[in-house]
């Protein structure tokens, strides 16, 4: 439920700071052009990210007799979540990873990597499995697609206003809309903060996915497990196609390796990740 309550009050903040862009053009209509670009930018997204990562990532739909415990461990989480089954595709990287996509439970998709099974226990991989489908559960994807699109209008305003600063254009002095130097510092602090905003709500969704694939897997200590693995073994092996716009969608990032600072991290630290799992299994903080 914090969680829960997190991403709502991000969404809320990003909310928020287009009300006080609007206020400060002095009109809704530059509001809601940008509204419309933002949601003509995101909606592609929205319906085809699974056919477009997946075909980005070569992934193959693999059926029952192909990967047989691979379904049985899906369609037993799936029935646990109370979702329709997702389908399956392997990823032929060796790579360890996984994510999940689908607009909505219908459409579930859940995908893993040649290496990931190769390198977990059937049980470490049912707690992968468990965080993936607790992102379906959550509806994760229209969550996110909703805070790209509150940043794309930020974005997108930020860009109006800083040439109507310029231009002398936009509110008047009265409504406290005409100072320049205020506009030109929204605009550029604005799309910083709707940044940073949009990548928190990412890792308030990816801890809820923690916390409900434990919850459906029945063990905490195997995802804990599993991403003590995927953390190591990801540094070491990084994803050999895709870009990392996608990250946000694995279960670890998979172009890890570098020095990103944790604000612009579109996934919390592994080890904070761990340690409440472990603590969910009354483990605390003790290594494993």
């Amino acid at each position: 439920m914090t969680n829960q309550l997190k991403t709502g009050l991000l969404l809320g903040l990003l909310t928020a700071i287009i009300l006080l862009f609007g206020q400060m053009l002095g009109g809704q209509g530059g509001l809601v052009l940008a509204f419309i670009i933002a949601i003509a930018m995101n909606v592609g997204s929205y319906w085809y990210s699974d056919r477009i990562v997946l075909s980005m990532y070569k992934a193959k739909e693999v059926s029952p007799s192909d990967a047989p415990r691979l379904h049985e461990i899906v369609a037993e989480l799936a029935q646990r979540a109370g979702v329709p089954k997702p389908r399956v595709f392997i990823i032929p990287q060796e790579a360890p990873n996984a994510f999940a996509t689908g607009r909505t439970p219908k459409q579930g998709v859940v995908a893993v990597t040649k290496g990931i099974m190769q390198l977990l226990t059937m049980e470490e991989l049912k707690g992968v499995l468990a965080h993936e489908m607790g992102h379906i559960r959550n509806r994760d994807i229209l969550i996110q697609t909703v805070a790209a699109t509150l940043a794309g209008v930020i974005m997108f305003v930020s860009n109006m206003l800083q040439w109507a600063a310029i231009f002398g254009m936009g509110g008047n002095d009265e409504e406290g809309g005409g100072n320049p130097l205020v506009a030109i510092v929204m605009a550029i602090v604005a799309p910083i903060a709707a940044m940073l905003i949009q990548m928190a709500i990412s890792r308030s969704r990816e801890y809820l996915a923690d916390q409900t694939g434990a919850q459906l897997a029945g063990d905490p200590r195997s995802l804990a497990s599993a991403l003590e693995k995927l953390d190591a073994y990801s540094r070491r092996i990084p994803m050999q196609s895709g870009t990392p716009a996608t990250a946000h969608m694995f279960i670890v990032n998979p172009f890890s390796g570098g020095s990103m600072a944790h604000l612009f991290s579109t996934h919390p630290p592994v080890q904070e990740r761990i340690q409440r799992l472990r603590a969910m299994s009354g483990q605390g903080g003790q290594g494993g």
